[in-house]
Order: structure tokens, then sequence, then C-alpha cells
């Protein structure tokens, strides 16, 4: 079995930006993702024990 690389919160949330996750908002240590395909608009909603610390902007297109 291939094993799981461990990785910190920062490191999953900057995967999932790269492969088209936006930032929609943050509240405390949860945010709040959104990913547009062509079928459907797809959330996720994170928890961490400490709040994500980069600034970000939301961009609407």
């Amino acid at each position: 079995m291939t094993k799981v690389p461990n990785l910190n919160y920062g490191q999953v949330v900057n995967a999932l930006r790269r492969d088209g996750w936006v930032i929609v908002r943050q509240k405390g240590s949860h945010i709040r993702l959104q990913k547009h395909t062509t079928e459907r608009t797809l959330k996720l909603t994170s928890h961490s024990a400490q709040p994500y610390q980069e600034v970000y902007t939301v961009s609407y297109h």
C-alpha cells in the first residue's frame, strides 16, 4: 500500500488552490473552498487547529 504523505494544513490548502479550488470565506479556524466544474459547484469546509494565515482575495468570474 502507498503511504499517504504527511502534509500540514497550509500545504493541503495550497494543493487544493493549485487544483482550481477558491477560498470563498474563512471564520476562525474554518475555511470554505469552492470549485466550479462544468456539471456542478463543489464545496468543501475544512477545520484546522490554527486559522489559515495567508491573506487572500475572492474573485468572481
